[in-house]
């Protein structure tokens, strides 16, 4: 038994996080390329990298759904309430902070 739950139930969570994690990603992905285009997508993808929290938050169950849900949360409150675009969003999504020329 670990923290209360049998070792079958917090495989079960487990497994059923991982499933929504992919599911929300999935969902969320497919929102995208439907309003900005998979062509417009591709063109202005950048470089920037995930976090390592990011990566990380894969193997605990729920946790990379949240950060979805969070992304979901940023598109519509901080760009499409304010009148930004969708590719404004893909934009701050893929490309750093810094300004290279």
């Amino acid at each position: 038994m670990i923290a209360g739950m049998f070792e079958q139930e917090i495989a079960a969570y487990i497994i059923y996080g991982i499933f929504l994690n992919f599911l929300f990603s999935i969902l969320f992905a497919m929102y995208l390329s439907k309003n900005i285009g998979v062509e417009e997508m591709a063109k202005n993808m950048g470089t920037k990298q995930q976090s390592l929290l990011v990566k990380l938050s894969l193997f605990i169950p729920y946790a990379k759904m949240l950060v979805t849900l969070y992304r979901v949360a940023i598109l519509q409150i901080f760009f499409l309430n304010r009148g930004h675009s969708h590719k404004e969003f893909w934009i701050y999504l893929t490309h750093d902070d810094k300004i290279t020329e």
